[in-house]
Formats: C-alpha cells, sequence, structure tokens
C-alpha cells in the first residue's frame, strides 16, 4: 500500500519528495497503517528544513 501510493504521488505529479522526505512518509504510512488504534493528528510546530 505504501508503494502504491508513493508510485501514485510520483505518477501524478502530486508532490517531489527527495529520499529523505520520502523515508519519512514511508516511515508514517506505516506506523498508520500498523497501528491498533485510529490515528491522531499531529501539527508539527518545528522548523523546515533549507
Amino acid at each position: 500500500m505504501v508503494e502504491a501510493a508513493l508510485a501514485q504521488l510520483t505518477e501524478r505529479q502530486i508532490i517531489d519528495l527527495d529520499a529523505q522526505s520520502k523515508a519519512s512518509m514511508v516511515s508514517n504510512l506505516l506506523v498508520i497503517l500498523c497501528s491498533d488504534r485510529a490515528a491522531q493528528p499531529v501539527v508539527n510546530s518545528g522548523t523546515a528544513p533549507n
């Protein structure tokens, strides 16, 4: 599912991810898929990488 999601995002040119962002998205999607609880929305208040 994660691989298909990334492929569709790339194919449809919705987002262009670098390797670090792609790894982060894969990790987040796997946590959501493997969790036994509903996902909780999180607001990242940190700084964006330059």
